[in-house]
């Protein structure tokens, strides 16, 4: 009884010390400077729910969560490339990785957001 006791107790512990891969991010290139887009992917992640969690314009990136169960987080980052910039996102669903194409409908928006704009 206490050998299996043991033993249930480190298989249980053996899976806490087990770390999830990390999300695969996902990007498109887009031709307005990195401050025009990451002011979008703003605009975008809060008219869509998600409360901005941390936000810093030199390194490009915004860190946001969408509060409902079981709780989503995007981190976007806009990095200059070229004459444009380039917007990668990546996300994680109750604390998992989120299938990098299911960001698409984010990334399609923001495309068409910034090609609306004059």
């Amino acid at each position: 009884m206490r050998v299996a006791l043991i033993l249930l107790l480190s298989a249980w512990l053996m899976g806490c010390a087990a770390t999830s891969s990390a999300p695969v991010p996902r990007g498109v290139p887009l031709a307005v400077s990195s401050q025009v887009a990451q002011a979008a992917v703003l605009d975008l992640l809060a008219e869509r729910g998600y409360v901005i969690r941390h936000a810093d314009a030199e390194l490009g990136r915004v860190d946001a969560v969408l509060a409902r169960w079981p709780g989503y987080r995007v981190r976007a980052t806009v990095t200059p490339d070229g004459s444009g910039s380039r917007a990668t996102l990546s996300a994680t669903w109750g604390g998992r990785p989120l299938p990098p194409d299911r960001l698409d409908p984010l990334l399609s928006e923001l495309e068409a957001r910034l090609a609306a704009e004059p």
